[in-house]
């Protein structure tokens, strides 16, 4: 049986779950099972920069942190749940990368 993995990723854990929430309803609405959404870990890229415009004086520091969230969907292979994902309006700040598994 061929099957499905959707991984998403974003900013945004908002936007991300409200992604992964309508992804379950159409399924749900299809009656098929789905395993997810399963969170995998965050990636937080940090920077540390000195306030100072020239480098010298006190020891300030800025610190900047990016969270990358993750999410990972499997379901069975079905033309037309996939139809509707595919033509689902995704915002640019979230990723999906739709894939096939034996």
């Amino acid at each position: 049986m061929v099957k499905v993995r959707i991984k998403l990723n974003s900013t945004d854990i908002e936007m991300l779950n409200n992604i992964c929430n309508s992804i379950r309803e159409i399924t749900k609405k299809a009656g098929i099972a789905i395993s997810g959404p399963i969170p995998l870990p965050t990636k937080k890229l940090k920077i540390t920069t000195r306030k100072s415009p020239c480098g010298d004086g006190t020891a300030t520091f800025d610190r900047f942190e990016m969270r990358i969230h993750k999410r990972l969907i499997d379901l069975p292979s079905n033309e037309k749940v996939l139809h509707h994902i595919m033509k689902m309006q995704i915002p640019k700040n979230v990723n999906i990368k739709i894939e096939m598994r034996d």
